[in-house]
């Protein structure tokens, strides 16, 4: 088979695009009411989809290679990479070993292997992430401005062994224009050959690189998959340490159970791009690893190569057979009776205790067939840790004694991912440590007294109806686009609480906007028969992105639709994910168990000879011998640090060159497409005046002006108002905290902050405000939007020449409406005055197309 590379994927996903497109159009009834209904996000899931496929016909580093490859970047985005200092990667090892104790330094076999960064490099790279325009703002601000008051650490998914942060820049760069902050990614170690705790220890070590330079109040974490569980282990770590923790965190379809312990997991997931049977792949050096029955037989082997090497007198290599290695290769699970004593256990194994609960690897790892056989696992299942370690709370932070004392979290969930029951979980134990917590029979002291000591977290759950797993991977979407800006919206939130002070983020509404296929137009026009059809109960709605409600019980409960409609989250008795007991939690499940085993079967009959040669090659290994770290230090099969050898073979691959990756840089494209064309209307709208009253009244006062000869209108002088700012004007909106979670603090905010932040909403926040003042001429009574003289006067008391001239005697026109509604306004009685608001008259600069709609940018 031809090696992983731009040219092998396009020949495999090609066919894929095409049969997408076409079915696509075909069968647009089934797809009206799903994500899928936008071509865009349709073509995208199957592209993802059709690319995971192929690769698992490859070997596990040809997919890392691919995915690392390096892809360039956008010329209105500045990247600079840095290096971690070592002295941060001891403190980080440091923090790391007192966190995992001693009971947690056994099970994942030492403290020093996990530090060996490699034969080829010993530095962690990372990299920060701005847009360039900011970037050149903060230089001239002497490094004070906001890029120094907001910063990102994004920890990338990946499932922990592919991946990097080239892949993800175009993901990254519009949380940096989304939020105005600066971005830094790591590029952290991937399993199998780092596996846990390799690449936390490179996470938690960049988190204090950002605490040498900036305060805990200004940064955000952030990650998706592998990276939102990385998030999670940092934060219980950084809390259980007493360390700073930062002003908030994202998770965006966090991967938080390895054991995959929770009912979707074990269902059908048609909506999402999982394998929904594991990762498999061909077999190769890294990946799988040999079970300890194979190892046995292994090792046999390679003193038989040795013995046989002396008798020839030292002649080079003894011949080993890949037939009778293949002969000898052992099954990935061993069948037995109920009186039949358990297997030998992993290195580590056994019953243990760490992170505050007692783990007893044998019963998370044997579950019950359909025809009624004991199956116990031998083989490896994860390749970010061995099986003893699946349950570890810092391996799946669900298991953790209690998920209280954090920051404020933001929870992302695809309705249609695989994992989204262990998520939704995750959110409510986070938001309810006590109901939540696990079975009291696996508490220790430690447990125990965590749970008590921390109070709940706050904690915005936001679950998108039937999107798949880590959306915003599909950035060019319409859905996703809706998720950008939420997560912008509690960045800025959280930033703000923290910091006790405003924080502006871009407010695109009439900037940035989609242009829809005729599919997707259909899809538009029945969107407001369908809210008609909504139940009462839904009541308030609201957009993505729209200021935080407060939390009640911790917690702001969301169901978001494809739209981008906020409607209330279903009760925890009605969700999955919350009615698993406590003692099935971090318990393999018959349902993946069955499902992994027979794909496992399927990928060893496809490749049994390539498993024998990787045998073999393990057996010369083995003759020439491995160096080792010291004593009580016994890395993971998998482990890169385990299998040095004592010398250097000239069949031992080199260190390859980065090599551009096209297919990425393509797909790079295509997400950045949007940023782009939002930068350069946002520049043009910027350089646009706003028209004043003086060039309205030379119009001849014939009538009200229309939207489109407003626009057009330009100032007649250069000291008009219209060189002033006003809040149509402003492209940046003021995110403050307003106590939403209930805090006994009070939240001060200053006059200037509260005028700054009526200067910076949108016009149409302002008109559905309680306390709007509109500004007005200079009589104070003739109401003006945009520098545009209104044809109607407030507190009036006689009618006026102006007045008359205007025509207003006639029957006025409907007041303007707003383009977005407040997501607290109940609009449950008349569901159809949503559908009017874009026949009526637009507010700001800018106005979309009927066939275009603001999607959050």
């Amino acid at each position: 088979m031809k090696r992983l590379s731009t040219t092998s994927v396009s020949l495999a996903v090609t066919p894929t695009a095409l049969s997408t497109f076409i079915s696509h159009f075909l069968r647009r009834k089934p797809l009206r009411e799903r994500p899928t209904a936008h071509l865009s996000y349709d073509e995208g899931l199957h592209l993802i989809r059709s690319f995971l496929d192929f690769a698992s016909r490859h070997t596990v580093e040809e997919l890392q290679a691919f995915t690392s490859q390096w892809v360039p970047h956008p010329q209105w985005v500045r990247v600079e990479a840095v290096t971690v200092p070592d002295a941060l990667l001891e403190r980080a090892a440091d923090l790391l070993i007192r966190q995992l104790g001693d009971d947690g330094i056994h099970q994942v076999g030492g403290r020093k292997w996990w530090q060996w960064r490699g034969p080829e490099t010993t530095d962690l790279g990372a990299e920060w992430i701005e847009m360039r325009d900011d970037a050149d703002e903060r230089q001239r601000s002497g490094g004070d401005g906001p890029g120094q008051r907001r910063v990102m650490l994004y920890f990338h998914g990946g499932a922990y062994f592919f991946g990097g942060v080239d892949e993800h820049r175009y993901q990254l760069q519009r949380h940096a224009r989304k939020l105005k902050a600066r971005v830094l990614a790591p590029s952290y170690r991937l399993a199998p050959q780092f596996p846990f705790p390799c690449g936390l220890h490179d996470c938690l070590a960049t988190y204090l690189l950002l605490l040498e330079s900036c305060d805990a109040s200004a940064v955000v974490l952030a990650g998706d998959s592998a990276g939102g569980g990385l998030v999670l282990s940092v934060l219980c770590l950084l809390r259980d340490q007493g360390l700073p923790l930062p002003a908030g965190a994202v998770l965006v379809s966090p991967w938080v159970d390895l054991t995959h312990s929770f009912p979707s997991v074990a269902a059908d997931a048609p909506l999402d791009y999982i394998p929904q049977a594991g990762f498999h792949y061909k077999p190769s050096r890294a990946w799988p690893p040999p079970n300890n029955d194979d190892m046995v037989m292994l090792r046999a082997e390679a003193e038989a190569a040795s013995r046989k090497k002396k008798d020839d007198d030292g002649h080079a290599g003894a011949s080993v057979d890949p037939a009778e290695l293949r002969a000898k290769q052992n099954p990935p699970v061993a069948l037995r009776d109920s009186d039949e004593p358990p297997p030998a256990p992993e290195p580590g194994g056994h019953q243990s205790t760490s992170g505050g609960l007692h783990t007893d690897t044998e019963t998370f790892l044997t579950v019950t067939a359909t025809d009624g056989e004991r199956v116990t696992i031998r083989d490896q299942i994860q390749m970010y840790t061995t099986n003893s370690l699946l349950s570890h709370p810092l391996v799946s932070p669900v298991m953790q004694p209690t998920l209280g004392g954090l920051p404020p979290l933001l929870i992302l969930v695809g309705g249609g991912e695989l994992l989204r029951d262990e998520q939704i979980h995750l959110a409510h134990k986070c938001a309810n440590p006590e109901r939540y917590a696990p079975d009291p029979k696996r508490l220790t002291d430690r447990g125990r007294e965590l749970l008590a000591k921390y109070k709940p977290t706050d904690v915005q759950l936001q679950v998108w109806d039937d999107l798949c797993h880590v959306p915003p991977t599909l950035s060019f979407t319409r859905p996703a686009k809706y998720m950008y800006r939420s997560i912008a919206q509690f960045g800025a939130w959280a930033l703000a609480r923290a910091q006790k002070m405003g924080i502006d983020i871009l407010d695109d509404e009439s900037i940035s906007v989609i242009t829809s296929t005729e599919s997707e137009s259909d899809e538009d026009a029945t969107e407001g028969a369908a809210q008609k059809n909504q139940s009462p109960q839904s009541g308030r709605v609201g957009r993505a992105g729209d200021p935080l409600p407060s939390f009640r019980k911790h917690m702001i409960r969301q169901r978001v639709t494809r739209h981008g409609v906020i409607m209330p989250l279903d009760p925890e008795s009605e969700l999955p994910g919350c009615c698993v007991e406590a003692a099935e939690v971090g318990v393999i499940k018959e349902g993946p168990v069955m499902k992994w085993l027979a794909m496992k079967k399927q990928w060893d009959a496809k490749f049994p000879a390539a498993k024998a040669k990787v045998h073999k090659q393990m057996v010369q290994d083995m003759v020439i011998g491995f160096q080792d770290f010291g004593p009580g230090e016994h890395p993971p099969p998998s482990a890169l640090a385990g299998r040095r050898r004592r010398r250097r073979a000239a069949s031992d691959p080199a260190q390859r060159k980065r090599t551009k990756g096209v297919g990425l840089a393509l797909w790079s494209l295509w997400g950045s497409k949007h940023d782009e064309a939002t930068v350069e209307r946002e520049k043009r709208a910027e350089l646009v005046p706003l028209p004043d009253l003086k060039a309205v009244m030379d119009e001849g006062g014939s009538g009200p002006v229309c939207y489109g000869d407003a626009a057009s209108l330009q100032p007649a002088s250069s000291t008009s108002d219209a060189t002033c700012p006003t809040p149509g004007r402003s492209r940046r909106r003021t995110v403050v905290d307003e106590n939403q979670t209930g805090s006994d603090e009070p939240v001060a905010v200053s006059a200037p902050l509260v005028s700054s932040r009526h200067h910076d909403l949108p016009s149409s926040a302002d008109l559905l405000s309680a306390n709007y003042v509109p500004q007005t001429g200079v009589t104070g009574k003739r109401p003006q939007l945009g520098g545009i003289a209104m044809p109607f006067s407030l507190n009036k008391d006689a009618e006026t020449a102006s007045m008359l001239t205007l025509h207003s005697i006639t029957s006025p026109a409907p007041s303007p409406a707003p383009s977005a509604v407040d997501p607290m306004m109940d609009l449950s009685d008349e569901p159809g005055d949503r559908n009017k608001l874009d026949n009526e008259v637009p507010i700001g600069p800018t106005q979309p197309s009927k066939k275009e709609e603001e999607d959050g940018g």
